[in-house]
């Protein structure tokens, strides 16, 4: 099937879990002709929910791309998950679509998780579509999801459709830009049109007159057309609703019942007549910050915006046609690695399906298999062509833990087995924590991490372990000492012989110059892993020779890499060496090395040594009936509340939190507020740690030694 750009649609169907937008989009495909019969997330016989794991979890993990025929048009629909924790699908899924369908729980109305993915519709500036869905549940509520609908998308919300009535006695929707009402059987399908009632004239005139300015404002033509005639021909609205649509002046609502297929029809006409193709977007925004014109006539350039893999196919390349029109084996150039790839087939999907094409033109979205070069956020032109689009920024893991096999030979499998992963999951982190050197893994939830833990074990047969990741402190001092280290040794022959004396103060930017010293060269050093070192060199009279001072200042450095109190790094430290003693024979760099790391650390200890802590600055976001909870929990959490404020329905609230007491935090606030929370966490900076803290910290450490 080929679709000139003009009659594409692109659309992401959003939604908090359980806003029944999967069941949505196997009712659309079902009124579009694409399936016969209507499969259930029960049954797990759907289209779009077709991984194992999302069968037995019941509910959409991955996006899934798909299409429907509609009159004239080819309408591309994207299903995405509901739980935050796989947001990145989300953010992927409206990097490449033209419009945006949220779907709203006529019982719950607007979530947390429906703010989160209003924020990047926002950011992405996707026209959008609310689907009220589920309005025949008992407890639904079309009025106050509307309202609720309204205050967090603003004054351009505006009801297209309302119903009578909810809940199991809903057959009904008024339509005010038809003027008519549809009346669906017991069963939902096909709805017989009849007259609005008389006591809902007044009501829907009321919004059609609405809708009518709109259009008319949006384009000079129509408003002077409508000053002229008091209203707009059926062709003049359409055209002037798109043009609202596409500039995001107007967000429609609608009404469905995807489960009883009623709406769902006339929400696939609307999409069908008034959503904007790509065409109709604004062009891409390349890296260089130029633009991209979405045009079949021009040279092709496609963009990759999601990797799965398949155990018999391998790497499965999602990708939108920005430019072009992409073939079977047409050669393309990777402008981030400048590999070619050929692309011996061109696919679209339909859920797990996979239909062969034999030409896709710009703005469509298709797959291709066995790439060998190319990933997730890749763009691929024409040979010299050199575009490249504007990456999707993927947010930074919010929950980590240490992992291992519990079996040590199958380390290197295992980790094979998660870079493979991350490839198609870019919300997926693994690092090696340079402190504690073990390897975290991070991802956006715990319900993320276990999935993940799942998949990875299943893949590569191994047994993985996750657990909490150690806390990277850091070691300080809050005083002064001096301190004097000889270190000397004899095994005949020559022997190993350098004596330090040195100074160690807590330093600070600003701070004034060693008093009483002899200063003859100074460095203030930026550390890898933060913090100052201030060394200063204030030898006089040669008692140690200035080509040991690298050897002195390695030394003094490795003891801070291992910190004397618990092995944390050491940082803002000032060290002046002031005196010592060599010997012609028996000084090296490997003596003076040992004797400065000693006379540090004695220093070090008659310091007011002080353990600091990783602060977390975080931001929740609950409802207000939540709040008290919240902030008392945090308080358990020796969390300091530095503001709160409100945001539409919801109380934004700012702390500083130590990453001690923050793990598995994703989970206990869903379990506080019921799942209608979210939050964010990144580094502050690093504070003292409490005495009775610091003391547990250090006896442990010492332990830990003695066992060694």
């Amino acid at each position: 099937m080929t679709t000139n750009t003009q009659n594409l649609r692109n659309v992401a169907i959003l939604g908090h879990s359980g806003s029944g937008k999967t069941t949505l989009i196997e009712t659309m495909l079902f009124e579009g002709g694409k399936i016969r019969r209507r499969g259930s997330i029960e049954n797990h016989n759907i289209v779009s929910d077709d991984t194992e794991i999302e069968h037995e979890r019941e509910s959409t993990i991955y996006s899934h791309q798909m299409f429907v025929p509609w009159k004239e048009n080819k309408i591309n629909i994207l299903d995405t998950p509901g739980f935050d924790d796989f947001i990145g699908e989300v953010i992927s899924s409206l990097k490449i679509s033209d419009t945006a369908v949220i779907t709203l729980n006529a019982s719950s109305g607007v979530e947390v998780g429906t703010e989160l993915v209003w924020e990047y519709i926002k950011k992405f500036n996707t026209p959008c579509i609310v689907a009220i869905n589920q309005v025949d549940h008992p407890k639904a509520d079309f009025e106050k999801s509307l309202s609720e609908a309204q205050e967090l998308f603003g004054n351009h919300v505006v009801s297209v459709q309302y119903t009578m009535r909810t809940g199991e006695g809903f057959h009904q929707i008024i339509d005010a830009l038809r003027m008519v009402m549809y009346d669906f059987p017991a069963l939902g399908g096909k709805p017989e049109k009849k007259p609005i009632p008389d006591s809902e004239i007044e009501k829907a005139k009321a919004l059609h007159s609405v809708l009518v300015e709109i259009a008319a404002e949006n384009e000079d033509g129509l408003m002077e057309k409508y000053f002229e005639e008091g209203q707009l021909s059926e062709e003049d609205l359409a055209k002037g609703l798109t043009i609202a649509l596409a500039q995001q002046k107007f967000v429609p609502v609608f009404v469905t019942s995807g489960l009883k297929d009623m709406g769902s029809g006339r929400l696939m006409g609307f999409i069908n007549d008034i959503a904007p193709s790509p065409a109709d977007r604004p062009n891409t925004i390349l890296e260089n910050g130029d633009e991209l014109v979405c045009d079949s006539q021009g040279k092709n350039t496609i963009f990759i915006y999601k990797t799965t893999s398949e155990p018999q196919v391998g790497l499965i390349s999602y990708f939108k046609v920005l430019s072009g029109t992409i073939k079977p084996g047409d050669e393309l150039v990777n402008a981030d690695n400048n590999e070619t790839e050929r692309l011996a087939q061109i696919f679209v999907a339909e859920g797990k399906e996979r239909i062969s094409v034999s030409e896709l033109k710009a703005g469509d979205l298709g797959l291709t298999i066995k790439l060998k070069n190319s990933h997730t956020n890749n763009t691929l032109n024409s040979k010299g062509v050199k575009l490249k689009v504007s990456p999707i920024v993927f947010p930074e893991s919010r929950l980590r833990k240490t992992i291992f096999a519990e079996n040590s030979s199958d380390t290197e499998k295992l980790f094979a087995t998660i870079n493979k992963i991350k490839e198609e999951d870019p919300t997926l982190s693994l690092e090696i924590d340079a402190d504690t050197h073990e390897s975290v893994m991070g991802g956006q939830g715990q319900l993320h991490l276990d999935l993940l833990k799942q998949r990875i074990e299943k893949e590569s047969g191994v047994k993985m372990k996750m657990k909490s990741p150690k806390i990277s402190y850091r070691e300080t001092i809050v005083g002064a000492s001096s301190a004097e280290y000889r270190h000397k040794k004899q095994s005949g022959g020559a022997g190993q012989f350098g004596e330090i004396h040195l100074r160690v103060e807590n330093y600070f930017d600003g701070m004034d110059e060693p008093k009483g010293m002899n200063i003859r060269q100074h460095e203030i050093e930026t550390l890898p892993w933060g913090g100052k070192l201030a060394f200063y060199w204030c030898i006089v009279g040669g008692a140690i020779d200035n080509r040991y001072i690298a050897a002195i200042k390695k030394g003094i450095m490795q003891q801070m890499k291992n910190g004397p109190l618990t092995g944390s790094p050491c940082q803002n430290i000032r060290v002046s060496v002031f005196d010592g003693k060599m010997h012609s024979v028996d000084s090296n760099d490997i003596s003076f090395q040992l004797a400065a790391s000693g006379a540090f650390k004695e220093a070090f200890h008659q310091a007011s040594p002080q353990l600091l802590e990783p602060m977390y600055r975080i931001e929740i976001l609950c409802p207000n009936d939540a709040t008290g909870d919240v902030m008392g929990d945090l308080q358990t959490r020796r969390g300091i509340i530095s503001g709160m404020d409100s945001e539409d329905r919801y109380q934004k609230i700012t702390a500083e939190v130590p990453l001690a007491e923050l793990d598995n935090y994703g989970t206990q606030l869903r379990a506080i507020t019921g799942g209608k929370a979210k939050f964010s966490m990144k580094l502050s900076d690093y504070q003292l740690v409490p005495p009775n803290i610091q003391k547990e910290l250090v006896k442990e450490y010492e332990a830990k030694r003695h066992e060694i």
